[in-house]
Order: structure tokens, then sequence, then C-alpha cells
């Protein structure tokens, strides 16, 4: 091992990258924990299941083979190129140089699966660059898809580029150096040896190419750890939380008010017990809850899990009939949404704030100041987009890391028509025939069952 000034500069950086995203992971989480308690325990291995074939197995992207595919090999190769991570921290922590390479044939057999899976990657990136930006693909498009998501989406692409190249350049001119000093570099290089040749003899000018491809890999690494809490690139992250706090339940299956239920438990049962109301910590009743959600804090915390989890890609958009049919529903902005509106409220990131970016950004700074007398409902979110939900879970089915969007849409209903008494006209009509008459038609139970007498006597005649 041999320790130098370029040691230190790399432990100070690796500190600094790994503090800042853990002072965002920090802050992401605060900001998730800020919704409503939800009792996720229990059915481990049902979660275990699903996590695997959602998150881990990507069962869902499959149902559109081709950006499947371009998905799945970015995927693997994120997954095996941390082994050459893992090499590159050791190395820059102990001073040492291809540490890992005593493994022999597995070192190679890595080695050369990493270099093959890089080429493929760049191959992937460029297809998914061109279908985002060339192949004008609808779903990528939208109200929602304003300024920084555009951006965001094209600049992970161009990072993944930049690290692939720094990776075939710091191995092809170590390749070179070794190949001029007639020794062996450990591992396979089916690729940085089709290389070779385009570097110089200059042994010098080799050295300093392989240390810029090492530094500018590893540098990079860190600055991409650090921009993904403010992409929608977080989800390689989040989805697996995500899969795992999976509501289990049948699609489609509402929540219930607990306030409500025990009134309802109360008035048919006598000897039903109505559980004793919260106190604050100062022995104070606590304010009631209130019916569905005004705002971020008024949603369960699951649901601001799924906002950070969001990829963004559209296909819950794609596949929304309200959408498809020119209204104003999408349930892609509700969850960009969300996301927005819990980091005004609460917790900003320290390096990026995606939803005050760029001119053509959605809530301008002058609205933004205002942000303690706008709410999720109304401030973001408009009333029309919420009645436009015809609660089919299209989206849910579609969502690849287990988003549901259907949920917010319900809450935030919830609290239009128990809080404000604002639901559309047919439904408050529907809502008085209920009250009246038990049923959702104007008739009175008396006569509910008229039609059978008139076609009785239609049947004599």
């Amino acid at each position: 091992m041999h320790f130098s000034l370029q040691n230190v500069l790399f432990l100070v950086l690796v500190a600094v990258g790994f503090g800042l995203f853990a002072w965002q992971a920090r802050q992401i989480r605060a900001n998730i924990l800020v919704g409503r308690d939800r009792d996720m325990s229990g059915r481990r291995p049902e979660r275990a299941w699903k996590t695997l074939l959602v998150a881990f197995g990507q069962r869902k992207m499959f149902t559109r083979p081709t950006p499947a595919l371009l998905h799945l090999v970015v995927y693997v190769g994120f997954l095996t190129i941390n082994f050459e991570v893992l090499e590159m921290l050791l190395d820059g922590v102990l001073g040492t140089h291809r540490l890992l390479g005593f493994a022999g044939s597995f070192y190679a057999a890595l080695v050369g699966t990493n270099e093959i899976l890089g080429v493929l990657v760049v191959l992937a990136v460029a297809a998914l660059w061109w279908r985002r930006n060339v192949s004008k693909i609808h779903r990528f498009t939208g109200v929602e898809m304003r300024a920084w998501p555009r951006l965001d989406a094209n600049l992970i692409l161009y990072a993944e580029g930049v690290l692939m190249a720094a990776l075939f350049l710091m191995n092809a001119a170590d390749l070179k150096l070794h190949q001029l000093a007639g020794q062996v570099l450990p591992g396979a290089y089916p690729i940085s040896g089709m290389l070779v040749g385009l570097l110089p003899d200059n042994v010098g000018a080799l050295a300093l190419l392989e240390r810029i491809g090492w530094w500018v890999h590893i540098i990079g690494i860190l600055v991409y750890l650090n921009y993904l809490p403010s992409s929608k690139h977080f989800h390689i992250i989040l989805a697996f939380p995500n899969a795992w706090y999976s509501r289990l339940v049948p699609p489609g299956q509402f929540s219930n008010v607990e306030s409500i239920t025990h009134e309802v438990r109360a008035m048919l049962d006598p000897d039903y017990v109505v559980p004793a109301p919260a106190h604050n910590s100062d022995g104070s009743v606590a304010a009631p809850a209130t019916f569905g959600a005004q705002d971020v804090d008024d949603l369960p915390w699951t649901s601001l899990l799924n906002a950070y989890a969001c990829t963004e890609c559209g296909r819950c958009t794609s596949v929304c009939p309200a959408n498809l049919t020119g209204k104003l529903l999408s349930p892609r902005k509700i969850i960009m949404d969300t996301r927005d509106r819990v980091e005004e409220k609460h917790h900003s990131l320290l390096i990026f704030q995606p939803n005050l970016y760029g001119p053509e950004a959605k809530h301008a700074a002058p609205e933004a100041a205002n942000k303690e007398a706008r709410f999720l409902l109304r401030g973001y979110v408009m009333p029309e987009e919420l009645w436009a939900c015809t609660t089919c879970n299209a989206c849910v089915e579609a969502c690849p890391v287990s988003i549901n969007p259907l949920e917010s849409i319900l809450e935030m209903r919830r609290f239009l028509v128990l809080e404000e008494s604002s639901a559309p006209h047919a439904l408050n009509t529907m809502f008085a025939n209920i009250e009246n008459n038990g049923a959702p038609w104007a008739f009175s139970p008396s006569d509910r069952f008229n039609w059978a007498d008139d076609l009785f006597v239609a049947a004599k005649a």
C-alpha cells in the first residue's frame, strides 16, 4: 500500500460525497414521514415476493418489450459495475492498484462482463435518448413534463455515457501501460483491448489518461449519487421499499375513515364502545383529524413514498381513460405535484430545487413565496382533475414500481365531499336520495316495486 496526497484528497471527496447524500436522504425521509401514520407491518412473505418480482425482477416493465429490454440492460449494467466501483473505492482508500486482481479467473470474468455490459449500456442509453428526443413518444409529454423533468431525463443519460467513457479510458490506458512495460494487467478487457491502438505510446501521457479516467469515473459516481435525490432516477433506490410497502389489498378497495367506522358500529350495535379520543402530550384532547386530504400532511406516508419513487415514465397517464378522452386528469401529474408540494412545504433538497427550475417551471418564485396559504388541493391539483377519475385502477396496474395514484385522488375527493360539501351536483343529488330514500334514485321506498306491478298487469293483459 502506498499513501499519498491523492489518497487524502480521495478520502475527503468520498466523505463529502457520502455525507451530502446521507443529508439529502434524511431530508427525504423526514418529508415522507410528515404523512399520516399507517401500519404496514405483517405479511412479510407476500411483501418479499412482490419486491422480488416488481423491484428486482421488473415484471411490470415487460408489458412493453422494447423499453423493458433497454431498461434491463442499463439496470444489469448498473448492478455489475458496482463491483468495479467497490474496487476503485478500496484502491483510493488503501493506495493500491487493482486490489481485487488476486481473484484471478473470477476477476477476469467479472471485468470482461463489465466491459461487454458497458458497451451495451452505451447503446441502450443512445436508444433511450432517441426514443425520448427524436421519436417524440406521446407519454413523455404533458403539462407536468415541464423544464426540469425534460432536462432531468436527458441529464442522467448523458451522465451514464460519460461514466462509461471514463471507465473505458481508464482501462485502455492502464492496459497499454502494462503492455509497454511488458507486464500483464489482471482481468480481461475485450472492449478496452480494441481501444488501445487509439492511445499514444508515451508513458507519461498514458499515466495521465489513466488517472483522468479514474478520477472522472469516481467523481462522476459521487456527483451522480448526490444528483439522484433531486431526480426521478431516485427510483433505483426507492423502488424497493415502495414495492415492499405496497398495500396488499384487492385492487380498488377503499380505505375506511376510522372515526366514521366507530360511529357506524355504535349505531348498529348499542353495546359497541367507541374508543376514547386521542390526547396531546400536555393531556388536552387532540383535534380531530380531517376527513380526506387537503395537503400532503393529510396523506398517508406511503403516498409520499410513492411520490419519491415515481419514475415519471407516464405509463399511468398513457392508460388513463379520462386522460385519453381529453380530460385534465393525469395520474403522473398528481404524483409529481405531491412531491413538489411536500418539498415546498417542508424540506427542500440541498443541491437542486426541481420544482422551481427555469422559466417554464409550473410554480414561479413569487407564487412559491406564499406557500403557507396554498395547499396541495387547489394549489397544485384542481377538483376538475380529481372528479375526472373513474377509479378504474388502470394507473395502478400500469405502474412499474407499484405506485398507487388512485389512493391520493380518493383522499382528496373525500376531503371535497366530507369537509367542503363541494361534490358535483349529480353526486350531491345522489347523496340526498340515499339519505332520504335509502337508494340513489329519487323514488320513495314504497314506490320502488311499482315496475313489477306494472309488468304483472301487462303480462295478464
